[in-house]
């Protein structure tokens, strides 16, 4: 097993045994929604917006065993407001038939060194999703959707 390998193991047993578990205890559910090209389940409080967990990205970091990379995905081809787009909001993900979501993209150290910093990443991937949810439902995009 290479180091490549190795780390995605690692990035998914983190994710399946605190992540996921704690996200559900904190009243997230299963998302029925389908990521274009992240296979595994996402998460959603709303079900307008969902979290997926890439555990690819990251593999390019001689430290990716720290790290992962979250996607919170609008999957509605609709038009957003100019103020949603760009890289601190929503970014286009192309889907099949023309169509397209809405993506927002971070970086995620979970660990420093030999501290880990579950907890605070925990909070702020929930205070993320709930910024961007909130942009949404603020700019009446969601009264499109059919």
């Amino acid at each position: 097993m290479n180091l490549k390998e190795a780390n995605e193991i690692f990035r998914r047993a983190i994710i399946k045994a605190y992540f996921e578990p704690q996200m559900l205890k904190m009243d997230y559910r299963k998302s029925q929604a389908r990521h274009p090209s992240i296979p595994e389940d996402g998460l959603t409080l709303d079900n307008v917006l969902h979290l997926y967990f890439d555990v690819a990205t990251g593999n390019d970091y001689p430290d990716g065993d720290e790290w992962f990379s979250v996607e919170y995905i609008f999957p509605h081809s609709v038009k957003l407001p100019d103020s949603l787009k760009g890289p601190d909001y929503f970014t286009t993900l192309s889907v099949s038939d023309g169509k397209h979501y809405w993506r927002h993209r971070e970086l995620v150290r979970f660990k420093y060194g030999k501290s880990k910093k579950l907890g605070e990443s925990l909070e702020y991937l929930d205070k993320k999703y709930k910024e961007l949810s909130k942009s949404l439902h603020d700019s009446g995009v969601i009264n499109q959707l059919d």
